[in-house]
């Protein structure tokens, strides 16, 4: 009898999305609600993964969203939300980006909503984070790292 080894099978699992930060700060509050200048609306959003165990992984997405009129802060707001996968028998090349593509693009609904809720009871109009293409930041980060590394060996 042939002993046929079978590819394990791949396995892709949210096992939990949660909010891991969120902070809020309104340094000039009462006052800056008196204001009518509309403030300035700087979002910055990072993405952050860590191996938990074999084959299980906590992705994270950030955002920061600082509103200034002026030099004078409105509000800042730091919110982190992640999920916990199980990704296993998945060929390397696409665990990469599943890591940065996929997972982020599930985590991220929950950011959104978040951070608009933050805001909003905060006293303050939602400011809704626009839609994001995982894969272009995904790419683009990889172009910077090779970037460096072409830049690394050039220097050595």
């Amino acid at each position: 009898m042939a002993d046929e080894q079978q590819a394990p099978t791949p396995v892709f699992q949210i096992q939990r999305v949660y909010l891991k930060e969120a902070s809020l700060e309104q340094p000039n509050s009462p006052a800056i609600f008196l204001e009518q200048q509309q403030p300035s609306v700087d979002i910055q959003l990072g993405v952050e993964a860590q191996s938990l165990a074999e084959g299980v992984f906590e992705i994270a997405v950030a955002a920061t969203v600082h509103t200034k009129i002026g030099e004078r802060t409105v509000f800042l707001v730091e919110c982190k939300q992640a999920g916990i996968f199980e990704i296993r028998h998945i060929p390397q090349e696409l665990m990469q980006q599943i890591i940065g593509i996929q997972c982020p693009r599930i985590v991220y609904p929950y950011l959104r909503a978040n951070v608009a809720d933050l805001i909003q009871r905060a006293g303050f109009p939602p400011v809704h984070l626009a839609e994001i293409n995982f894969q272009a930041m995904y790419e683009q980060q990889l172009a910077q790292q090779q970037q460096q590394q072409a830049a690394a060996n050039g220097q050595a």
